[in-house]
């Protein structure tokens, strides 16, 4: 499915985000935290609007009949940046696309970055084919976009905190707009 502008993303989030997924937070709270993590970091708008929508992949296979125990595809962070791909630049959908490329990646060249992820992103991990060996290392290393990737990955796994007050979706709606009309 392809999303075409803001205010079906925005349906996507009042429709889903109340779900789970892996995780004890909403999709919703998981977004918002994320987001809030990049903005508080001063990351570029295209990275906060990256943070924001990462796991939209999860909304729309809820969306489609999915679940946490049998989800229509394995491979969120893909259907998500292809599905916003004609609405937003490549800043905002390569980082969504190798989040969980990023996860395997540090938790390969991080000492002590497993232990520091919550037991869904654990669980995930071993789905997603556990950290990356040496040949993967290289060629994520070679992707231009692997630095956001990463920063994208770190505000994710902060972004786990049950009963953290952050701006609400709104919040990022202008934002969101400006991005897909210059994109």
């Amino acid at each position: 499915m392809m999303l075409n502008s803001v205010d079906q993303i925005s349906a996507l989030y009042a429709l889903w985000g109340s779900d789970h997924y892996d995780e004890d937070l909403t999709q919703l709270d998981h977004a918002l935290q994320c987001a809030a993590h990049a903005r508080g970091a001063s990351a570029a708008p295209p990275l906060i609007a990256a943070a924001l929508l990462h796991d939209i992949g999860h909304l729309l296979d809820l969306k489609g009949g999915g679940s946490v125990a049998a989800p229509l595809s394995p491979h969120h962070a893909d259907v998500g940046a292809a599905a916003l791909t004609g609405l937003f630049p490549a800043t905002i959908t390569a980082p969504i696309a190798l989040h969980v490329r990023a996860k395997r990646y540090l938790a390969a060249t991080e000492p002590g970055y497993i232990d520091a992820l919550s037991q869904g992103s654990i669980s995930s991990l071993a789905r997603q084919g556990g950290p990356m060996e040496a040949d993967e290392i290289r060629a994520f290393e070679g992707n231009p976009g692997f630095v956001d990737a990463c920063s994208l990955r770190r505000w994710d796994d902060l972004g786990k905190v049950d009963g953290l007050v952050v701006e609400p979706f709104e919040s990022y709606l202008d934002l969101l707009n400006e991005l897909a009309a210059a994109g």
